[in-house]
C-alpha cells in the first residue's frame, strides 16, 4: 500500500506554507514588494530568503533593517512594515497560481480516506489561508487549521503546536508532525512531538548547519517509505 506508513499515527500535524503549498516565493516576493514601495531594494535571491525565513521568527526583520539602515530611519516600526507585507501577500494570492507540493493531494486523500486525525499549524492568518483552501479544494478536507490569530507566540516557540496536540491528541496516539523549517522542527519537539520530520530540497541552506536537530528528511512527501 502507498504511504502504508500512515497506519503507524494516529495524529497528523502539519506546517503550510512551503510545506503543503508553493507560497513561499509569494512571500519572498511581498517583502521585495514592500520594500521596493518605500523606495528601497532587496538585493537576496529566493534562497537567501528561505535560509533567513527558516531560521527564526525575527530573523527577516533584522536583517533587512541591518542591510537597509535607511529603511530603519523611514519607519522604525515593524509591526508597520510587516503589515504591508501582508497586504502585498494577499494581492499576490489574488494574482498568482497556487499550486500542491509534489506528494500533498496522495497525503491528504490518503488521510481523508482513513479519517486520521489531522491538522495545519501555521504563521498565516486565517484570511490567507481561507483563500488559499479556496484555491486548492483538497486543502479543505483537512478539519482543524491553527492559524496566527490562535497564539501568541511564533515558531519556534512550542505554543502552536501544543494546542493543536491538546485539541487532537489521546492517551497513547502516535503524533507525527511535518515542517519545512529549522524553526519549526523545534516548534514541534519542544511540544512534545517526538516524531518530527523535515521536508525541504537537498540544496537548502539550514541542512548544512550545526545547529539543525536530527530528524528524518526527506525532499517530498513521495520519498517517504517508512518513519
Amino acid at each position: 500500500m502507498k504511504f502504508s506508513w500512515i497506519d503507524k499515527y494516529q495524529v497528523f500535524l502539519f506546517d503550510f506554507d512551503g510545506l503543503l503549498v508553493n507560497t513561499e516565493y509569494l512571500h519572498f516576493e511581498a517583502y521585495r514588494r514592500m520594500t521596493a514601495e518605500r523606495g528601497h531594494h532587496l538585493t537576496w535571491d529566493y534562497d537567501r530568503f528561505v535560509g533567513i525565513a527558516h531560521l527564526s521568527s525575527s530573523g527577516l526583520k533584522d536583517t533587512i533593517y541591518d542591510e537597509l539602515p535607511a529603511l530603519y530611519a523611514e519607519e522604525p516600526n515593524w509591526s508597520v512594515l510587516y503589515q504591508e507585507k501582508k497586504t502585498s501577500y494577499e494581492k499576490l494570492l489574488q494574482e498568482g497560481t497556487l499550486e500542491l507540493l509534489p506528494g500533498v493531494k496522495e497525503v491528504l486523500e490518503a488521510l481523508q480516506k482513513t479519517n486520521k486525525k489531522r491538522a495545519v499549524v501555521t504563521n498565516s492568518t486565517k484570511a490567507q489561508t481561507e483563500a488559499i483552501k479556496k484555491a486548492l479544494p483538497i486543502l479543505q478536507t483537512i478539519p482543524m487549521w491553527i492559524t496566527r490569530e490562535d497564539y501568541k507566540n511564533p515558531k519556534p516557540h512550542p505554543e502552536c503546536y501544543k494546542i493543536a496536540v491538546e485539541k487532537l491528541a489521546q492517551s497513547g496516539d502516535m503524533v507525527v508532525g511535518f515542517e519545512d523549517s529549522t524553526r519549526g522542527i523545534k516548534a514541534l519537539l519542544d511540544a512534545g512531538v517526538k516524531n518530527a520530520v523535515l521536508i525541504c530540497p537537498s540544496n537548502h541552506p539550514q541542512l548544512f548547519l550545526d545547529s539543525l536537530p536530527i530528524v528524518p528528511h526527506f525532499t517530498t512527501f513521495l520519498e517517504i517509505k517508512n518513519i
